[in-house]
C-alpha cells in the first residue's frame, strides 16, 4: 500500500513564506509546525538551505522556528549541522503510539496472521475519507513487501479497511452520497470504487458477508480481506485487521477461503459483544 505525503505549505509569490490550506500566510506557531513536519520527510536530517527552499521562507525565519524546536527536545542537530527530529518528538510519539490499548491488544493477532499467511497484516481506523494505520506487521520472511507504515493514510473507499468501516456507518445511498459530497473520489486504480452507487452496492455485500475485500483497488498488485475488530467498544468497531499480500504470491481467492480462520486467530477481539 502506498502512503501519501502533501505539503501543507505552497510557496505564495506575494509573501515570504508558504500559506495554510485556506491560503492564508504561515505565521508564529504555524510555521513552526510546517518546519516539523516537513523535518519528519527527512529521517538521515536536512541542511538549513535545503529545508529554507522547501519551506518557502527567508533563512532567519526557518533558523527561528528550528531554534524553538530545539529548545522544545523537537529537533536536534548532528555534526554535519544538519537537522531532524529530535529524541523528545520520538519519545512522544513512541509513548502515544504504544499506549494505545487497540494496538497493544490487537499486535499478537497481526503477528500470528503475519506467520501463518507470509504476508502482511495491518490494523487500521478510519479517521473521515481516510484510513490511518496503527500497527503492522510484516512476514517473517519473503523478499518483496509493502511500502505501507504506521501512521501512512489511504484513502478509505479504496481500502478493503476502510470499506469495511464505511459499512458500519454509511447504511443507505443517501449516506454514502453525503459522506462523498463535493469532492470527487480518488481512481486509484482502474478497479477502485468512485461512485457512490458502486460504493452503496459494495458496502451492503460487505455488512452481508462480514468482510470486506480489496481487489487491487488502492494499488496494482495488491489485494487484501479485512475484518472487523472490537478492541474498545462492544459492539462498534475500533478498528479493521487485513491480510495484505501480492497477488501473485496470495490470489484474493485463497484469503476468501480463510476468512473463516482469520477470524478465529482474532478470537473475542473479532466479535461484538451482545
Amino acid at each position: 500500500m502506498k502512503g501519501t505525503q502533501t505539503h501543507e505549505g505552497a510557496t505564495d509569490p506575494g509573501t515570504d513564506g508558504p500559506t495554510d490550506a485556506d491560503g492564508g500566510r504561515l505565521v508564529g506557531s504555524d510555521r513552526v509546525l510546517a518546519v516539523l513536519k516537513e523535518l519528519a520527510r527527512y529521517p538521515e536530517g536536512v541542511g538549513l538551505e535545503e529545508l529554507t527552499r522547501v519551506i518557502g521562507s527567508p533563512k532567519p525565519t526557518v533558523h527561528r522556528a528550528l531554534a524553538a524546536l530545539r529548545r522544545a527536545g523537537l529537533a536536534g542537530q548532528d555534526a554535519r549541522g544538519h537537522y531532524a527530529l529530535g529524541d523528545e518528538f520520538l519519545r512522544m510519539a513512541f509513548a502515544h503510539h504504544e499506549s494505545r490499548p487497540d494496538h497493544v491488544r490487537v499486535r499478537p493477532v497481526l503477528e500470528a496472521l503475519a506467520q501463518r499467511f507470509g504476508e502482511t497484516a495491518h490494523y487500521a481506523v478510519l479517521d473521515g475519507r481516510e484510513v490511518v494505520y496503527r500497527a503492522k506487521v510484516d512476514p517473517p520472511s519473503g523478499a518483496v513487501r509493502l511500502t505501507s507504515m504506521v501512521g501512512g493514510r489511504n484513502p478509505a473507499h479504496a481500502t478493503g479497511v476502510g470499506k469495511l468501516l464505511l459499512a458500519r456507518h454509511l447504511e443507505t445511498l443517501a449516506e454514502v452520497e453525503a459522506w462523498i459530497g463535493g469532492s470527487a473520489l480518488e481512481r486509484r486504480t482502474p478497479r477502485t470504487l468512485c461512485t457512490a452507487d458502486a460504493l452503496h452496492r459494495e458496502l451492503e455485500t460487505i455488512r452481508e458477508r462480514g468482510y470486506s475485500l480489496d481487489d487491487q483497488e488502492n494499488e496494482p498488485g495488491v489485494n487484501c480481506l479485512a475484518l472487523p475488530v472490537y478492541a474498545t467498544s462492544p459492539r462498534t468497531p475500533s478498528g479493521a485487521v487485513s491480510v495484505s499480500a501480492l497477488t501473485y504470491r496470495t490470489p484474493l481467492s485463497t484469503l476468501v477461503e480463510a476468512a473463516d480462520e482469520i477470524r478465529a486467530l482474532l478470537g473475542p477481539l473479532g466479535e461484538p459483544h451482545r
